[in-house]
């Protein structure tokens, strides 16, 4: 009885595998039939070929001068002529300003005196000590008034030329506060200096992005208010630490300016390149499918699509790197891939090179 129980049961199972076997055969020819009823799909096909492709980003900055510099009276005294105007070129050495000068003249002229007169005491001493008529410590008092009447009248001719105010850089005068008859203290403004020669273009970057830029050398800058014009900044400073509240990360690249063309305020754009690929293979990022944690492409093949599993890498605007599944020539559906499945018969109506000029 045992045997035959054991018999019956291998035959049930054999019998219901024979069946399933049948049923998936039966299903298979089905979905073949299926395959071949459906008329294919009509489709736009792209053929991939090595290119160039970069990650960028486009950030707003602005231009500010290179120095900005405060002019301030370095003794007292009435203003009685001023010879520039706020919006000036100015050249290192160019008087701004001149100060009443006559109270210093006559300090200068004392002191130049008295420094005369300790300096002959002194000649007259020394010629009598080589004699050994005057002790060692009368000499050495005669050259200390010497000295310090020398350090006098070097104070005297310091204070008289600051009485003429002059440009320390070249630039332009930004503002003015020098009037004639006004009284100046020491520390009073005078006026700002910009220096524009050269202009900075200062731009906010990312803290993700910090450390892809702070080694770049260069950045393509567009100032939008020059009619977009594109120069290129040099790669001056990143700070070590954000400076705003959107922990930004300032950035400061060196343009040079000599026909001052280019004015402080100015808005720029920066474009600046994270990483670029010389020979990649990007398609346009809508050609892939993205479904349960998987992304795969289309490739069409004597009018038989296949599915295609792929990676990505860097992207560039609408097109995305391909970094694995792909290799040049093969030709992905861009049209029509979201209507189509694995080993189906299409259509294909336009073979296109560039996505960037396609229109079905």
């Amino acid at each position: 009885p045992r045997f035959v129980l054991l018999l019956m049961i291998i035959l049930i199972i054999a019998l219901f595998m024979t069946i399933s076997d049948k049923k998936s055969a039966i299903q298979a020819e089905q979905q073949a039939a299926i395959k071949q009823e459906r008329p294919p799909v009509n489709t736009v096909v792209m053929e991939v070929l090595p290119g160039p492709i970069s990650n960028k980003i486009n950030l707003p900055g602005s231009i500010e001068p290179w120095t900005r510099l405060e002019l301030i009276s370095k003794i007292a005294g009435s203003i009685e002529e001023v010879l520039v105007q706020e919006g000036d070129s100015v050249k290192k050495g160019d008087i701004i300003a001149r100060l009443e000068s006559a109270d210093y003249r006559i300090a200068r002229d004392r002191a130049e005196a008295a420094y005369k007169l300790a300096k002959a005491d002194f000649e007259r001493d020394k010629s009598v000590y080589a004699q050994g008529v005057i002790p060692t410590a009368e000499l050495d008092a005669r050259e200390t008034n010497m000295q310090t009447a020398k350090a006098d009248l070097d104070n005297a001719m310091l204070l008289y030329e600051r009485c003429t105010i002059k440009a320390p850089i070249s630039g332009v005068i930004r503002s003015l506060d020098a009037k004639v008859g006004l009284y100046l203290g020491i520390g009073d403004p005078i006026g700002r200096i910009l220096q524009i020669d050269k202009v900075k273009a200062v731009i906010g970057i990312p803290e993700s992005d910090v450390t892809a830029v702070r080694n770049l050398p260069t950045v393509d800058l567009t100032i939008q208010a020059l009619d977009n014009l594109q120069v290129v900044g040099k790669n001056h400073f990143v700070s070590s630490s954000p400076e705003t509240a959107a922990r930004l990360y300032r950035m400061e690249l060196e343009i040079e300016n000599p026909d001052h063309h280019i004015l402080p305020g100015m808005f720029v754009r920066a474009n600046i390149i994270k990483q670029s690929r010389e020979n990649a293979l990007s398609i346009p990022f809508y050609s892939i499918i993205s479904r349960n944690n998987e992304q795969y492409i289309f490739i069409e093949n004597d009018g038989i699509v296949k599915k295609q599993p792929v990676e990505t890498g860097i992207m560039e605007q609408w097109m995305v790197e391909v970094t694995s599944g792909l290799k040049s020539g093969d030709r992905i559906v861009v049209e029509g891939h979201r209507d189509v499945e694995n080993d189906q018969k299409v259509n294909v109506v336009k073979v296109i090179s560039d996505p960037g000029a396609y229109s079905l």
